[in-house]
């Protein structure tokens, strides 16, 4: 993918790039820690581990599902750590995404899209509002996904035993759609740096969002913007303001967005 004009921070100015720039220099970095107080649960992606499951869903998309540069998918999830891995999946396909987190509305009226993705959570009273999809997966976030409605399927069963793909990985023009509405990859990319920017965040910075505050739900903001500088991800989700608290002194957070 040819180079694009960055940030001051530098680097490759589109979504594929922003992600990208990352691995080399730190592949053994944790790069997203994922935390449910709810659950109790702690998850934690090392940057390689984070590119081999991203690069595994695109393998999925690329090999089964015909999903390339023209494509649309959709990605009905709230920020979560599987919501990073699908979505930089998409987007290293060249598809154009459309992330709802918290509603499926106008998506039903909505052109028919390639591939969606939805959590088994909210499937049972979202069913009648999937948008029409050639194909269809479960995503069991917080539970199993049990009994798969007729016409989908559950990706983490698609998903075993899959490799990255040994096809030449898809080459795009940066200026074409990474979203429905038409903004480009190096938009998305420019878009990020921007916000990073703005935030003051800095290669090796450690930043704490939290995954519930609807000012965070958008990927540009949890996932791309610290990506784009080569900063750490604590993704908080269920967690009160004094829980909140107690993890960004627990994970030496430099920055938190709540």
């Amino acid at each position: 993918m040819a180079g694009m004009e960055g940030s001051k921070h530098g680097g490759t100015a589109d979504v594929a790039g922003v992600f990208g720039g990352v691995l080399p220099q730190a592949p053994a970095t944790p790069l997203l820690t994922y935390l449910d107080d709810a659950r109790g649960e702690r998850f934690e992606l090392v940057a390689l581990d984070l590119a081999d499951r991203a690069a595994r869903t695109a393998a999925l998309l690329h090999d089964d599902c015909r999903v390339g540069p023209g494509s649309r998918c959709a990605v009905l999830l709230p920020p979560h750590w599987r919501s990073a891995v699908i979505l930089l999946g998409c987007w290293a396909t060249g598809a154009a995404v459309e992330h709802r987190p918290w509603a499926t509305a106008g998506l039903a009226e909505a052109d028919h899209v390639d591939a969606v993705f939805v959590s088994a959570e909210r499937l049972g009273s979202w069913l009648e509002q999937v948008p029409p999809a050639w194909h269809r997966f479960v995503v069991g976030l917080d539970c199993p996904v049990g009994d798969v409605p007729a016409g989908y399927r559950d990706l983490a069963v698609a998903m075993r035993g899959r490799q990255a793909s040994q096809a030449p990985r898809p080459v795009f023009a940066a200026g074409s759609a990474a979203t429905p509405d038409g903004s480009t990859h190096q938009q998305w990319g420019s878009l990020a740096r921007a916000i990073a920017d703005h935030a003051g965040l800095r290669p090796g910075d450690r930043v704490l969002i939290d995954a519930d505050e609807a000012a965070n739900d958008h990927p540009l903001r949890w996932l791309l913007a610290p990506l784009s500088v080569g900063a750490t991800i604590v993704l908080c989700a269920r967690s009160d303001r004094d829980k909140l608290t107690r993890h960004a002194a627990e994970e030496q957070a430099t920055h938190v967005w709540s």
